[in-house]
This record gives structure tokens, sequence and C-alpha cells, in this order.
């Protein structure tokens, strides 16, 4: 469980110049770190592994990574140490800053100190969907002109980045709700005072912080009563939970969704094999028919969103329709990696049963006719809890063959009872009439793919992380010698 609130921060410095950042190689820490550099300020960092390609990505900016955690590391007298959620309370860098009297902040309450301070937060939470719907806002509120800057925790390939910063007043924010530093035990999200927020939805997550999805509703709650009474708050109409931590809010609420009750709702959705095309109306009154290239239900209710929160913003209702067109999605979000041998192979960051059932679910939408593979690695710490067992069997029902892989590392954390049984699942699955096999290594499973794989077939391959690049192996097996 999360501390009740968040703690007052310590005295900051007088002049912040120099920065350092431990744990600088994880995916928050180092955009920060880019951050850091491209609003002038001089960074270094360190970390127990460092290695490509994010270390090669933070040295192309002129930052020096020390490797491992040692007190000397800081003898370049940084004014501030920001103190990643890997580091443990006996991190020798860490218990050297604080015996040097440098001020520490997390990575949330820095971000909020040296960026959202006179800017405009729009903060986009929930369990499912933080990513695309950020992505579709920072790029609906630049195709109007607004200038947003942003810190999304995945690459959006309209920028070609996961930040920005510009001159424009918006901020957009992917609010977490994991934990952040050893002091410091509060969800991502109350740290970055939301002018307006989005909760797409909520379910439970993060086995390893919360026990129960009532205390993840919780924090829920307490983000909605942080909403500047001045701003708003939009919630899926769809999802009980996000409805009730709405009520916790001082600020102007309004829903969203494909339910006709919502304020923000959809008719005439016709999906396509290039996207999805709608009319929307709002509180009755139509916007107008949209186009969006995004497949699948989930991603039309993510536009809603990030619609909603731009239109609030003040952004131009036809600039938002023409741009929208153009949005080019996130980065391991049915992501098309390439052809082989006429097998499309996807990846997605699907690790929940709900993502599974929502990706495979588009992909069924956009390739009716097509064999479809799910291969699945259970890399997330909730993904591997027994919980989800029967979720995960309804959740692969749209796929055509299923190939699950061994997690990638054992939890200490968990009992033998509290872990998933993937060869059971694989068992269920078949059972069901679902061909599925329970293959522990990668490299098994790249040989199993290109031996059985045909044309037309369509490999989407999930996981938080990168499957130990099985689908550049999968893509170089499928090539026909020669080609």
């Amino acid at each position: 469980m999360t501390a009740p609130h968040r703690r007052e921060l310590p005295p900051l410095p007088p002049t912040i110049r120099r920065v350092h950042l431990i744990g600088i190689c994880g995916t928050g820490m180092g955009s920060l770190a880019g951050m850091l550099v491209e609003a002038g300020y001089q960074v270094g960092g360190s970390d127990q592994n460092a290695y490509p390609p994010m270390s090669t990505w933070l040295e192309s900016r002129g930052i020096t990574i020390q490797r491992g955690y040692l007190p000397e590391h800081l003898d370049w007298a940084p004014d501030l140490v920001v103190v990643g959620n890997v580091c443990r309370r006996d991190n020798p860098e860490a218990v050297e800053a604080l015996a040097r009297g440098i001020t520490c902040l997390s990575f949330p309450e820095t971000l909020r100190t040296l960026f959202l301070t006179g800017r405009t937060p729009l903060v986009v939470a929930g369990t499912h969907g933080k990513t695309t719907t950020c992505s579709l806002l920072a790029w609906l509120l630049y195709s109007a002109g607004l200038a947003p800057s942003f810190m999304i925790g995945g690459l959006v390939q309209n920028f070609n980045a996961n930040f920005r910063l510009d001159h424009g007043d918006p901020f957009v924010v992917e609010g977490d709700e994991y934990d952040t530093a050893f002091f410091d035990k509060v969800p991502k999200f109350w740290h970055y005072a939301p002018h307006r927020a989005l909760i797409n939805n909520i379910e439970f997550d993060h086995g390893d912080i919360y026990q129960d999805i009532d205390e993840i509703q919780w924090v829920f709650e307490e983000l909605a009563a942080l909403v500047d009474p001045d701003g708003s708050l939009w919630v899926n109409a769809e999802d009980h939970r996000a409805l009730q931590a709405a009520r916790r809010a001082r600020c102007p609420v309004a829903t969203f969704g494909l339910s006709p009750d919502a304020d923000l709702h959809p008719v005439e959705i016709h999906y396509t094999p290039e996207g999805t095309e709608a009319t929307l109306l709002l509180r009755g009154a139509s916007l107008g028919r949209w186009r969006s290239p995004l497949l699948g239900a989930h991603n039309l209710r993510n536009l809603l969103g990030a619609l909603a929160l731009a239109l609030d913003a003040g952004a131009d209702l036809e600039r938002l329709r023409d741009g929208l067109p153009a949005f080019q999605s996130v980065r391991k979000r049915q992501e098309l990696r390439g052809t082989a041998g006429g097998v499309d192979v996807y990846d997605d960051f699907a690790h929940h049963p709900t993502a599974v059932r929502e990706t495979l679910g588009a992909l069924r939408q956009r390739f009716p006719a097509r064999r479809l593979w799910a291969i699945f690695e259970a890399k997330s710490n909730t993904s591997r809890m027994a919980r989800f067992q029967d979720d995960y069997l309804a959740a692969f029902q749209r796929a055509d063959q299923v190939i699950l892989s061994a997690p990638w590392k054992q939890d200490a954390h968990l009992r033998s009872d509290e872990k998933i049984d993937l060869a059971r699942l694989a068992d269920d699955l078949t059972a069901q009439g679902i061909p599925a096999r329970f293959v522990p290594d990668l490299h098994d499973i790249v040989t199993l793919v290109a031996a059985e794989a045909r044309p037309g077939d369509v490999v989407l391959a999930m996981s938080g992380s990168d499957f130990g690049g099985l689908h550049a192996k999968l893509l170089e097996a499928l090539t026909p010698p020669g080609a």
C-alpha cells in the first residue's frame, strides 16, 4: 500500500545547475535526464545496468553515465539528486547524498518542481490506454497550434520521442499509479497538480504495491480530488470505478465513452482495415465525421478521452479533426515490426488480460479472415499472478494459435500457489478449441513459428519489454533463403 499523502518537499537550493540521477537508465529517468539537458541543466547519473539503447541515447546528449552506485560518484558536487524507484534505502549514493546534505527528490517531484510549475498540467490516468491517449492528446494539441510539452511512457512516433519541451501552456503527463522512491511512497500522479485530468478505467494492477482493487480505487479517488476546481475531469462512462472515483472531484466532471449516455460519444461507427470512422456527439451536438488511423473499440475510446481534454484546453475543433489522420501512434502499440515470408509480425505492450483481449480484438477486426498467432510473455509483476488465470483464458479467445513463454524472472515475493500456471493455461485453451502451447525457451518459439507459420498469417508478440528481441528474430527466421 502507498503512503496516505505526499511528503512536504525538502528545502531546495537557491540555484540548481547540476543534477545527478540515480538509476538514470530507466525509461522515465532517462527521459527526465534528456529534458533536463534540453532545459539547460548540467546532467550526470549512475546505473547498475547501463546498456543500449538508453545508455547510447544518453551519451549522445553529453550525459556521463557512471557504472554502479558509489559514494564518489557525487564528487562532482551536484545541486540536486534525483532518486529513481530502483534505489533502495541503503543505496550507497542515496546514503551519501543525504550525508552531504544534498537535496534529494523523486522523479515525479522533480518533474513537478522544475517543469510543471507555471504550466497547465493535463494528466491522463487509468489502468489501460494511458500512453496512447497521452500521445493522441499531445499530437492533437500540436496540430491545433497549442505547442504542448509532454512526458509520456512510450515513444510517440510523430515526434520520435517520449518527451518534448515547447513554449505552449499545456503540459501533457502520463499519470501512473505506481510509487516513486523509497522516501516518497505515493502514486506518481499525486504529484502532478492536474489542472485537467482523465481517468480511462480502473482495474487491479501493480500487485507488488497494492493488495486489492479497493486500494487502487482509493488512490484514483484522491487523484480526482486533486484536480484544480477551475479545471475539469473526464471519466469513462462505462467504467463504474472511474465514475465512483469522480465523486471526489471539486471540479466539473464529464464523461466519454461508447455508451450513448456519455457526454462525448460516437455514433455511426465504421471499423475498416485502415482505422476507424465515426460521427462524434458532444452533449447531443454533432462534432462531425472523424477518421482515426487507430484500430479497435478501445482506441476509439482513447480518442474520445484525448479529444475531450483537447477541447477543454481551447483547441480549435477543425484543426483537431484535420490533424487526427496524421497520428502515427506509439511504439509497441499494435506496431507492425515487419513482414517476412508473407507473415506480418506485430509488437504490443499488452501485459494484462484486458489489454491482451482488446489488442487481439482490434487485430481480429482488421484481419477477420487471417490466421492470428498470439505469443505472450508474462513480464510485469502483476501479469504473473494466479488471480488472472481465468482472465487470460478469456483474453486469448480471439487468437487462432497461442504460444505462452516462460516468465523472464522468478518472483521471490510470490508463493508457488500465487503464480500463474502457464502450462495449465495452455492446456485449458487447447481444451476449448484454441491450439496453445507453453514454450519456455525463446529460441524454440522462433523455430516453431518459422516452421508452422504460412503466408497470410499475422503474428502478435506481446510483452512489457523487448521480449528478448523476439520480433527481429522471428522476421529473420521467416525470411526465405536468398531473399
